[in-house]
């Protein structure tokens, strides 16, 4: 059943669905949660059928919220709340639940909490949801406040990996991104291939595209919980395309070179093929929504910095935070590379080569671990 209402209200809206159900026979609502959707004009009908197929895990009353405030002075001081109700699976893309596509005219826009609060199932939890552009602090949003969960998308922003720091400055529990969902597969084999072979961990290497928040999620959050030094390198894609972490046994390689089928290789273990298919937005949204407790996991990596990760291209930092200096921005691959040249240059070579001739352990320690500030305090010591 498909109902438009033009210039309605809230309380209106409410009344048509309980007519719908009526009509369809289900008096009992049957849903188990809200999920608000808060999106625009051209990008409201991809993440409707991409919620319609999570409702079918997750019966749910969806609520489209599009603004439209007006682009001429006169657009902008008018009101206007138009309304299209779609109840039953056999209606375009309504899935299993209830949907409410409000479209909200001048001032109207500003105020989308007032006509969305009415419209939540009681004692449900409320879920919102950014498919493009979210506000800077989700959790302070009017629509964020009512919701237990908040869902962001850094990859649909136009600077992924600044989107990640500003998620990491204004965190707060309940909050979580389509990029972490992403890489669950990638963790589960990962934990599942160290379960199998107990060893101690050295670095890791994450590939995956440049502009891609996953790869960087990934690394973050092998970086936080093995504490090791991770390098972050750019490959084709598509997505992520391998993880590699160094043992004293050998290499631990996770390979997924056509983004369906992966390789994985452990040391001493044959060489096993493993599916990590690419998901579907449904999919990564049907996950979300089987859990509304805080996800800490995600909170832990996030807020542990994507500076802290080195990354092979020192002219390409972190675009949230200002340009550091070359030997700031390349961590440990640079430093290692810093400290060669000097060995090399004539001016040093009097002072580095008995260093390195006595001590080859803690001179190749310096170079793979120092911090550029004890780099250079140790230059300024030797001259």
């Amino acid at each position: 059943m498909n109902i438009d209402l033009t210039d309605t209200t809230s309380s209106r809206i409410n009344a048509e669905l309980v007519k719908a159900r009526r009509s369809l026979g289900s008096p009992a609502m049957g849903m188990v949660l809200t999920l608000v959707i808060v999106t625009d004009e051209g990008n409201h009908y991809d993440a409707l059928k991409a919620a319609s197929g999570a409702s079918k895990e997750h019966p749910s009353r969806i609520l489209v919220v599009v603004r439209r405030p007006g682009r001429s002075p006169r657009d902008r001081a008018r009101h206007r709340l138009d309304a299209e109700v779609r109840v039953g699976a056999d209606v375009g893309e309504a899935g299993s639940g209830e949907t409410v596509i409000l479209r909200l005219h001048g001032e109207l826009a500003s105020h989308s909490h007032s006509v969305v609060l009415p419209l939540l199932l009681p004692d449900a939890p409320v879920v919102v949801w950014w498919p493009e552009d979210a506000p800077p602090n989700p959790a302070e949003d009017a629509l964020g406040k009512l919701a237990q969960r908040r869902i962001t998308d850094a990859a649909a922003t136009e600077d992924p990996v600044g989107a990640l720091s500003m998620r990491a400055s204004t965190y707060a529990p309940g909050d979580t991104d389509l990029s972490w969902t992403r890489i669950t597969p990638w963790r589960s084999m990962l934990a599942a291939s160290l379960d199998q072979k107990l060893a101690t961990i050295d670095s890791a290497v994450v590939e995956g595209e440049e502009y891609n928040p996953s790869s960087e999620l990934l690394a973050l959050w092998i970086a936080e919980r093995l504490r090791v030094p991770v390098e972050r390198r750019i490959s084709e894609g598509p997505g992520i395309t391998g993880v590699r972490l160094e043992t004293a046994d050998g290499q631990i390689c996770l390979d997924r070179a056509d983004g369906a089928l992966a390789e994985l290789a452990v040391p001493g273990q044959p060489d096993r093929h493993v599916a990590l298919q690419r998901r579907t937005t449904a999919e990564l949204l049907a996950e979300e929504l089987r859990r509304l407790d805080p996800d800490e996991a995600y909170a832990e990596a996030v807020r542990f910095g994507v500076n802290k990760i080195s990354g092979p291209d020192p002219a390409h930092p972190t675009p949230a935070s200002p340009a550091p200096a070359p030997t700031e921005a390349s961590g440990v691959t640079e430093t290692s590379a810093q400290t060669a040249q000097d060995a090399a240059s004539p001016e040093t070579a009097a002072t580095e080569q008995p260093t390195t001739a006595a001590s080859p352990t803690p001179a190749k320690k310096k170079a793979t671990s120092a911090s550029p500030s004890k780099t250079r305090a140790a230059k300024k010591g030797q001259k």
